[in-house]
């Protein structure tokens, strides 16, 4: 006999799936990250939001989260599928590469902060023992809230990017021997710590290694033989079994569950399942650091912070400074520019979700204070909620820092132009093959980017790229915009790419102009600006789609030409036309179109 459901054993998660389907749509339509969403939505359902009020109007316990116990432990495989992703993405020879960031400055920016923090705290009347895990505790940062968030805004391969990721990934490193050193500060008498903390590395590295090479000859014939079955179901099946798998084996080894996903992930990257495993994990990733944000904004008090607003904030900012200037100063020690280092501190200088752990556990033995630990938790999270405000600052400011600062080596001015030629603005990979293509038909060009170690990079090869803002009017006039052939606009930026066609168009009017642009709306607004062609890339995409479809159905190559090339004009006409955006396709042949645009 089946039992009837109770809905309040439910009701965490439907007021979670309730929030995801609102939050996400809702941000995402405001340009918002969902992060501040879910955030905003665990502060709003959890105990010290309406919680507060659901005894004195029974009705709100149903839009309340108060099983916190039961959402934190499913929030923590939200980082546990992030680390799983990330390890995926990279491999053993590109982590090879990072061993520097992540043992130098990672392990510096550890002790360097956790002995500032440490030491602010023993200045405050801490014991010793206490003002060490305090400084520990902070010294970490938020895995589960900087990766996304620079992800979201596409910096995750930026220099700042991986130097952060250096930096958190020897921070889940570090949490093994951090948890250790909380049990035995809180138990100093119980044996030799020296031995102890040997044993516990040991046992970690050997828990590593199990997983290694368990990995290594398990995983490749796992998989071979679940995908040989062709079920979709079993292949998600393997993938959730490896994820968790090797988190718990991590754990039960005193590491991070984080960290054993990670790995798992690194020895799936070089398989050939490796992009199927990343489809398949990621709408379980999203969900569950949804469920992990959530989680982190039910733990903020705001009814403390409210009483005392100045201290709690104070301290956040104060957390912040330290944090950020340990940071800056490594990172310009470790030979990083001057706008990554400043980025990456903004991004690291927050608390992170492993300080609920280590200051939890550090109370729960009596080390901390009740009061001061939960204090400094609603400081961690008051400073985590800042982390996406904190990224779009550094991302502003290391800008700005990018554009006033010299290139490194000597500064080349394109020479004066003998002749007329194209000048392209941007020198990326899109700017890039603009080039090689007018080289291959003996087209002279000159390219300005400024990014200076991509500069360096083409000025070795013998390009003509030029360190310069085309945006500058004074830097078109010294590539010869008076008298060039054209000028192409690959930059990415949206605002960036109208600043160049205005300043280009201001020079020079009757300077043909080709440019990038990101869709229909935005071909239309740089047609506006007198553009002579703005190419969507959405369109331009969806036209290559049309014409290898119907030459792989048998469609004769010249119809297949001639029909993509009416389509391509229809769109330009309408964009030129002012008729809004461009028409939507039919399953119909395009009828030819008696204006031809010189195709």
């Amino acid at each position: 006999m089946a039992v009837a459901a109770s809905p309040e054993t439910y009701k965490e998660a439907m007021l979670f799936l309730a929030t995801a389907g609102v939050v996400v749509p809702l941000f995402h339509k405001l340009r918002i990250s969902p992060v501040l969403g879910f955030l905003g939505a665990g502060a709003l359902l959890g105990p010290f939001g309406l919680g507060r009020f659901a005894g004195e109007i029974p009705a709100l316990s149903w839009f309340t989260i108060s099983n916190t116990e039961q959402i934190s432990h499913l929030a923590e495989f939200g980082v546990v599928f992030l680390l799983f992703t990330i390890g995926v993405e990279l491999s053993w020879e590109r982590l090879r590469t990072l061993r520097r960031l992540v043992f130098g400055l990672g392990a510096l920016q550890v002790a360097v902060s956790g002995l500032a923090l440490g030491g602010i705290a023993a200045i405050a009347g801490n014991t010793l023992a206490a003002s060490i895990l305090i400084g520990l505790a902070l010294a970490l940062s938020s895995t589960a809230i900087v990766i996304p968030v620079m992800a979201e805004r596409r910096r995750l391969n930026a220099p700042a990017g991986r130097a952060s990721f250096a930096v958190l990934l020897f921070q889940d490193l570090a949490v093994a021997p951090i948890i250790f050193a909380v049990a035995v500060l809180g138990a100093p008498d119980t044996g030799n710590i020296g031995v102890g903390f040997a044993l516990a590395l040991a046992k970690a590295a050997l828990a590593v290694a199990v997983i290694v090479v368990l990995g290594r000859i398990a995983l490749r014939p796992l998989f071979h033989m679940v995908a040989a079955t062709r079920s979709a179901e079993l292949f998600m099946a393997a993938c959730l079994l490896v994820v968790i798998g090797a988190a718990l084996a991590a754990s039960v080894a005193g590491l991070s569950m984080a960290l054993g996903a990670f790995i798992a992930g690194l020895l799936l990257a070089e398989t050939e399942y490796r992009r199927a495993i990343e489809a398949t994990i990621d709408p379980f990733k999203g969900l569950l650091l949804g469920v992990f944000f959530v989680s982190v904004g039910i733990n903020l008090n705001l009814e403390h912070l409210l009483q005392t607003p100045l201290t709690i904030l104070g301290v956040a900012l104060a957390l912040i400074a330290v944090k950020g200037a340990v940071v800056y100063g490594l990172g310009l020690a470790f030979r990083l520019s001057r706008p990554t280092a400043l980025e990456a501190a903004l991004l690291l200088s927050p608390g992170g979700e492993f300080a609920f752990v280590i200051i939890g556990s550090a109370m729960a033995l009596g080390i901390v204070k009740p009061t001061l630990g939960q204090s400094l938790l609603l400081v961690t999270t008051v400073t985590m909620v800042m982390i996406p405000f904190l990224a779009r600052l550094g991302a502003s400011l290391g800008g700005r820092l990018e554009r006033r600062r010299a290139p490194e080596g000597p500064v080349e001015v394109p020479p004066p132009a003998e002749g007329s030629r194209v000048i392209i603005a941007g020198n990326g990979r899109v700017g890039r093959l603009v080039g090689e293509m007018l080289a291959r038909h003996d087209i002279p060009f000159v390219a300005l980017d400024m990014d200076a170690a991509r500069v360096a990079e083409d000025r070795r090869a013998g390009r003509p790229v030029y360190y310069g803002d085309s945006t500058n009017p004074e830097m078109l006039r010294r590539c010869g915009v008076a008298t060039a052939r054209a000028f192409v606009v690959t930059l990415d930026a949206p605002r960036a790419i109208e600043a160049a066609v205005a300043a280009a168009k201001a020079e020079n009017p009757s300077l043909p102009i080709v440019a990038r642009a990101r869709d229909a709306r935005h071909a239309k607004a740089l047609y506006e600006l007198g553009v002579d062609d703005a190419v969507p890339e959405t369109i331009e995409a969806s036209l290559q789609l049309s014409e290898a479809v119907l030459v792989d159905v048998g469609v004769p190559m010249g119809l297949v030409i001639a029909s993509i090339h009416d389509r391509r004009d229809e769109f330009r006409a309408s964009l030129r036309g002012g008729e809004g955006a461009a028409p939507e396709f039919h399953g119909r042949r395009a009828p030819k179109r008696a204006a031809a645009s010189g195709h």
